[in-house]
């Protein structure tokens, strides 16, 4: 049984580096899944974003249109902000009618 013992003992040795190198580089790569939802994940975040800066922008256009300017500076500013977002945003495409 000691012959035996000392086989198993020596194979894990020398396949030890291979399963911890191996065990690293699935640890550092990244799934295509895990990318997916990463990725939507941020894309909801800047839909968020975008909705609360619309909301925002609507408010300060009706403040405006009541004469207050520093609305229309905000809404201005806003709308800004609305222009970088919305270019980072995948537009769906309309469902197939059938």
């Amino acid at each position: 049984m000691l012959p035996g013992c000392l086989a198993k003992t020596a194979l894990d040795i020398a396949t030890a580096p291979v399963k911890i190198v191996s065990k690293g580089v699935d640890l550092a790569t990244t799934s295509q899944s895990e990318a997916d939802e990463k990725r939507g994940r941020e894309i909801r975040r800047r839909e968020a974003q975008l909705a609360k800066l619309e909301r925002a922008y609507e408010k300060q256009l009706d403040e405006c249109e009541d004469g207050d300017r520093n609305a229309c500076n905000e809404a201005r500013g806003t709308y800004a902000e609305m222009q970088q977002i919305i270019p980072t945003i995948p537009v769906e495409p309309p469902p197939e009618r059938k």
